[in-house]
């Protein structure tokens, strides 16, 4: 179990859904969006994300993946991977230390996490297949 401190991350003005204007009212567009959200996103028992932060996300991307994760906080299972140590999270979510900490607290306080180590299954086909050298022994 990996512990992460857990900044108080509030709805700020920021964080305010798709289609949301001073008068609070919501766009049928944004109501499609919401009821698409709601659908695909939340109401699966089981949502499986791989491969996080194998590419960065900018700002837009990082605050939309925190609302998945926070939506989906205690209301159902997500499978997630990615190749990156907890600690590097934050260069690939907008380099923004607050949400990467607030995200993890949510991925992380019922997690049970599986590091994987080893090679590349795919380097490891290709060296038994003679198109790629062997792997030296270190001594």
């Amino acid at each position: 179990m990996v512990g992460i401190g857990s900044p108080q991350v509030g709805i700020s003005d920021r964080h305010h859904p798709p289609g949301y204007n001073q008068g609070g009212q919501v766009s049928l567009a944004s109501a499609r969006v919401r009821e698409y959200f709601n659908r695909a996103v939340v109401g699966p028992r089981l949502l499986i994300i791989d491969e996080i932060a194998y590419l960065p996300f900018g700002r837009e991307e990082a605050t939309l993946f925190f609302n998945v994760v926070a939506k989906r906080y205690e209301r159902g299972s997500i499978v997630l991977t990615s190749n990156l140590a907890f600690a590097q999270w934050s260069s690939a979510l907008a380099d923004d230390q607050t949400l990467t900490a607030a995200l993890l607290d949510r991925l992380l306080h019922h997690a049970h996490i599986v590091q994987i180590g080893g090679e590349s299954y795919r380097l490891k086909d290709k060296r038994k297949s003679g198109q790629a050298q062997k792997k030296a022994k270190a001594d």
